[in-house]
């Protein structure tokens, strides 16, 4: 803070300066109005509390127009963007008004305004960015309130048996204080309401942390890279940090990442079916429609442009933030299990009313008696209040049998192990988007994987260039024709989406594009000598055809500078760029006539660099005459001269035969669908583990012509021995998706490009590509490979199963507890007219079983025994032979050794009524702990394998025990228990841990086949 000196003559220079300098600015507030000068916005932006102007630097001089030598010039005090209204800016783009763009001065303006260089960028430095986004905002969209904690209490509370069964509790709570005061007549119905809060708040509090890890995940997949060039260097960076002025790659594929302008584009198409719903691609060009909006794809084509709006100024911010996008979807294994849930729960509605009935027909006939051994029931001598309350009492042991019987905790545990796999996959270097594609990839029969970049490193450099018929080695670049030189350099430099960058601080010239694109251009600038900056300035580009996967090929057309001459250069496919060739140049730069003769010597060129793995890829060139080139708008694709050949190599990635071998361990089939022609499918096939040397080939490998000219009952003949797809288009890809399917099969599809969305939608698992992967490849998949690595997929797999093995766990240990719960139950209500479980220790049995049981059996770790076994089918039960055999032997021995404490306990253990219903409490407590361990392995005996590595499993039973403990010995009252001496503690313990010889015992006995109970089958 400026601290002022009290001077007089100090004040009065003070406010002479205020008044001076006020007169100042208005003077320049009327110069600027009387100026005419063309700006975006306003020089002078009014509100009604202030007015700002834009103030120019001032030199000041003397009465003879002289500068005065006791002012030293001020430093200019540059404060860019104060003169452009960004709502006009908006408008502009999103009414798609050229003529509003043309007033402004053009795109040229526009760039000056934003000061943004058209080649070199924003300046990009950090206080540069800041004031970008002071100014005109930063790319994020207002996301809509998260649901409170509160809601996800109210979800759990409003189930219609907690209801009833709190209405209960209340109703208990009321008549005990009535008949037994405050201090003890609360215990009975309060106990019951304190349990239900219990199971409440724990269900809450972990669904709302689902739901939370699930947003999560969402922002990261809203995360994508975006390529800009700042301080002229061609740079990804996160779309949520770019800002206004920026100057954006686009290529096919991308996702427009804001509003904005086109600056420089070829052949460019946008899909704007997001925006507008119109499902027509729309050309975008700098004449009449140079507009982008923000969300939407590029189709086709190449190009630059610079960013206008961002963030909630475009269209598509507005609409994002009103959209709520959520992650926890119904999957269909959850579907299944809410069939399964529902017949569960009829049955154990079915108990309850006959429990109801039997124990109310017991109670007004008399046949029950109270804890002073009289009848509970005598006519109109029974006070109403007692009667009221023992209905309730009757009513609420009825209804937590319901709440025992349905088991909630399936959707639970699915939602546990979904989001602990979601998250431990980020992990694996696999982002899921939807979360079916976590169980579904468990059932995968078949995987059909792409080449570049998943079985191979997509690390490629050209290691072969053919010139005519004669291989150029290092020490023989010299000796190249310079007209020969020059057009391959042209060939390079002016068909291409790459981009050099010759940085002052390094020797070498950074260069970016797609893997292919890079290594040809590397070539170029250290083999060649090519300079791309000259080539792109000597020559001026007329038309330009981008790379598509269909012609797999891309051109352009081009006119020197120098002579006017017009060309044609391609570059894709070394057999179909040969196909268009008619002649060749030789080394020393004669042009000579390909015959027969000479296509068959360069095809078996061709050949042997395929047959080394090598990616093959030709260029070609024409003179264009010049009257046939005046329309600019096609490319000459016959007549040309072949300029030369060259072999990429990209290495097999580590690891991943070994892969290979485990899913074909693990019974999924691997099938290869690449671009690349049948002789590199075929090595690199070979060299991953896909093919072997010793095997018939002839069925096993064919190109995407011959497959989708087979006829339906040929493809569907011979599509299972069909293991590698080479010259394929997206199409093919489709239509071997669909074929497979056809015959039953649960197909993963990996892709990468734009054209693979139709495949990769179609596949019961789409995996994109999360490194070389377009936006719309991803948008179309389920599950993002981050890491580009078949490895990854192979990690997924492993997820999958393991998603599937542990909802199966739980709902074995699940359905033991519910059949156990319900026999001793049922039986001791029609045989003795009471349940031996209260309503308190039954809801505590169903929070073991449901929350603790999903947490402890849902986040087992996958192991490679899982990959050991088939994968599961589309129509294979979710309840298997081996769980029937493991859940029924509990479940059976659970029910006998209770029944027996129900009726020969008190005999046994020489005990009352009370402490014998407390020993059924805690044996059936400690039969669900000990069972938790036989349910980790549905098939092994050893249930322990692995144990130390589930720190939370062994934590949960830790805890579930303490609790058990504390219920029994301290909470007497609260849980209608007595307490336990060491010998019945002892007891308790023996009785439960015999369910673990048990378990070994069973699992000896083995399992049919032939599904053993028909209605399960259709239920789930």
């Amino acid at each position: 803070m400026m601290r002022f000196h009290t001077k007089p003559h100090q004040r009065w220079r003070l406010a002479f300066i205020a008044v001076y300098f006020t007169k100042i600015l208005d003077s320049l507030t009327k110069k600027i109005l009387e100026k005419n000068i063309p700006l975006l916005g306003p020089a002078i932006q009014r509100s009604p509390s202030y007015t700002s102007i834009d103030v120019q630097d001032v030199h000041v001089s003397d009465s003879n127009g002289e500068d005065d030598d006791d002012h030293q010039p001020q430093p200019h005090l540059h404060l860019p963007f104060l003169n452009i209204d960004q709502k006009m800016l908006t408008e502009m783009v999103r009414d798609k008004d050229y003529e509003r763009l043309c007033q402004f001065g053009g795109i040229k303006q526009l760039l000056s305004v934003l000061e943004t260089d058209e080649k070199a960028g924003i300046n990009g430095a950090d206080a540069d960015l800041l004031h970008r986004r002071d100014v005109f905002g930063s790319n994020e969209y207002r996301r809509p309130p998260k649901k409170a904690f509160f809601r996800f209490v109210l979800e759990a509370f409003n189930d219609t048996i907690i209801i009833i069964l709190m209405g209960c509790a209340i109703l208990s709570l009321g008549f005990g204080i009535k008949q037994h005061g405050v201090g003890d007549g609360w215990y009975d119905g309060g106990s019951i309401v304190i349990a239900i809060f219990l199971v409440i708040i724990v269900s809450s509090v972990s669904n709302f942390r689902q739901s939370r890890q699930f947003q999560k995940l969402s922002s990261e997949t809203s995360d994508i890279k975006v390529q800009v060039v700042r301080q002229g260097r061609r740079q990804p960076v996160s779309i949520f940090q770019l800002v206004v002025g920026d100057i954006v790659c686009l290529n096919i594929g991308d996702q427009v990442p804001g509003d904005g302008v086109l600056v420089e584009g070829h052949s460019l198409k946008v899909d704007e079916s997001s925006m507008t719903g119109e499902s027509d691609h729309v050309e975008i060009h700098e004449k009449d429609n140079p507009f982008l909006f923000s969300g939407t794809k590029i189709s086709d084509g190449f190009g630059t442009m610079v960013v206008t709006s961002v963030g909630m100024n475009t269209a598509w911010g507005e609409m994002m933030s009103s959209i709520r996008r959520e992650l926890d979807e119904q999957t269909p294994l959850q579907a299944r299990l809410d069939k399964l849930a529902s017949s569960i729960g009829k049955l154990g509605l079915a108990v309850a009313l006959i429990v109801l009935v039997v124990l109310l027909a017991r109670y007004f006939t008399g046949n029950t008696v109270g804890d002073d051994g009289k009848k509970e029931f005598n006519g109109s001598k029974t006070n109403m209040d007692k009667v009221m309350d023992s209905v309730v009492r009757i009513v609420s042991a009825a209804v937590t049998i319901v709440v025992v019987a349905i088991p909630e905790g399936l959707p639970l545990a699915v939602t546990l192990t979904l989001a602990y796999s979601m998250k431990r996959m980020m992990a694996d270097q696999a982002m899921v988007r939807k979360l079916s594609a976590c169980e579904t990839m468990g059932s995968a029969t078949t995987i059909c994987t792409d080449k570049t970049g998943t079985l191979t490193l997509n690390m490629m450099k050209v290691v072969e260039f053919w010139l005519g018929k004669e291989a150029i080695e290092d020490d023989t670049y010299l000796g190249i024709a310079p007209t020969v030189l020059q057009l391959l350099q042209q060939a390079v430099g002016l068909n291409t989406t790459g981009s050099v960058c010759n940085l002052p601080s390094a020797s070498v010239p950074e260069i970016t594009g797609s893997p292919t694109e890079m290594a040809i251009l590397t070539w170029a600038v250290v083999d060649l000598g090519m300079d791309i900056d000259g080539q792109k300035q000597s020559c001026e580009i007329l038309h330009v055809e981008a790379f598509n996967s269909e012609k797999k090929r891309s051109g352009v057309l081009v006119r020197r500078a120098s002579d006017r001459a017009i060309q044609t250069h391609w570059k894709g496919a070394a057999e179909m760029i040969l196909a268009m060739c008619s002649h060749y140049f030789d080394k020393g730069g004669l042009t000579k006539v390909m015959d027969d003769d000479t296509r068959i010597q360069f095809g078996g060129i061709i050949e042997d660099m395929a047959a080394k793995s090598l990616r093959c890829i030709a260029f070609a060139y024409k003179q264009v005459p010049r009257e046939n080139g005046q329309s600019h708008e096609s490319l000459e694709e016959t007549g040309m001269t072949l300029l030369g050949l060259i072999g990429l190599k990209d290495p097999c990635r580590p690891g991943v035969r070994r892969a290979v071998e485990e899913c074909k361990e693990a019974g999924v089939k691997i099938k290869m669908i690449t671009g690349d022609n049948i002789f590199t499918a075929r090595a690199i096939a070979m060299e991953c583990g896909i093919l072997k040397p010793d095997e018939d080939l002839n069925n096993a490998v064919v190109e995407g012509v011959t497959f989708r000219n087979y006829s339906d009952e040929e493809r569907m003949e011979k599509i299972e021995m069909i293991r590698v797809m080479a010259r394929s288009s997206p199409f093919d890809k489709l239509l071997m998706v669909q074929s497979l399917k056809q015959k039953g099969h649960v197909v993963a599809v990996t892709g990468d490009g734009t054209n693979d969305a139709p495949a990769l939608k179609e596949a019961d698992i789409g995996l994109s590509m999360g490194i070389q992967g377009t936006e719309v490849a991803k948008e179309s998949s389920d599950i993002v490979i981050l890491d580009d690595n078949f490895t990854s997929v192979v990690t997924v797999l492993r997820w999958g199963r393991c998603v599937y093995n542990n909802i199966q766990k739980f709902i074995q240990f699940q359905l033991t507890v519910n059949v156990a719960a319900l026999s001793i139950n049922f039986v001791a209500a029609v045989s003795a007219g009471d349940v031996p479980l209260t309503a308190v220790q039954l809801l505590w049995v169903n929070l073991i079983m449901d929350t603790l049981g999903a947490l402890a059996l849902a986040t087992e770790r996958p192991t490679n025994d899982l990959l050991k076994k088939p994968p599961v089918g589309r129509t294979k039960p979710l309840i298997s032979n081996v769980m029937w055999r493991n859940l029924l032997a509990q479940a059976f021995y659970q029910v006998a050794v209770l029944l027996i404490l129900q009726f020969k306990g008190m005999d046994i253990f020489k005990v009352d009524e009370k402490v014998k219903n407390t020993l059924i409490f805690n044996t059936f407590v400690l039969c669900q702990v000990f069972n938790e361990f036989n349910a980790r392995h549905m098939e092994k005996k050893n249930v322990f394998q692995g144990i130390l590595k589930n720190r939370l499993f062994l934590g949960i039973i830790g805890f579930t025990i303490v609790l058990q403990v504390v219920m029994v010995e301290f909470l007497k009252k609260f849980a209608n228990t007595e307490r336990l001496n060491w010998g019945q503690w002892g007891a308790c313990i023996g009785i439960a841990a015999l369910s673990w010889p048990i378990a070994w015992l069973v699992k000896c006995i083995p399992v049919s086949e032939k599904q053993f109970l028909t209605f399960w089958k259709t239920s789930v």
